[in-house]
């Protein structure tokens, strides 16, 4: 049951990293960090098409990284966990201490 359990936890996570791997989800998240937005302010303010908006959302929504609710006609889309943050966070620490090193190691090697 336990090894049932450990394979549903890692499929969901890989379902989570590959909603917030592309670049564009990425940017929502990070409009989203503080704040609650519709999707016609998060489609202005990354410059992109409602649509296109949507279609992003609808992936962050189905993997419970965002919820929505309606008011009116506008739809708001909000984080479900700043724990998303802190993740995404750790990551982009990461990948900056790896492009330092990376940086270091060039500038080394070109001596």
């Amino acid at each position: 049951m336990q090894a049932e359990v450990a394979r549903q936890l890692q499929e969901l996570h890989a379902r989570v990293c590959k909603a917030i791997a592309d670049p564009k989800r990425l940017l929502i998240i990070n409009e989203l960090r503080d704040r609650e937005l519709s999707v016609g302010d998060l489609s202005e303010a990354l410059n992109l098409n409602q649509s296109n908006t949507s279609q992003h959302l609808a992936v962050l929504r189905e993997r419970g990284i965002v919820t929505s609710h309606r008011v009116g006609t506008n739809v708001y889309y909000a984080l479900r966990s700043q724990k998303v943050i802190q993740a995404v966070d750790l990551l982009r620490e990461f990948l900056v201490e790896d492009l330092a090193e990376q940086g270091r190691l060039s500038g080394a090697t070109s001596h």
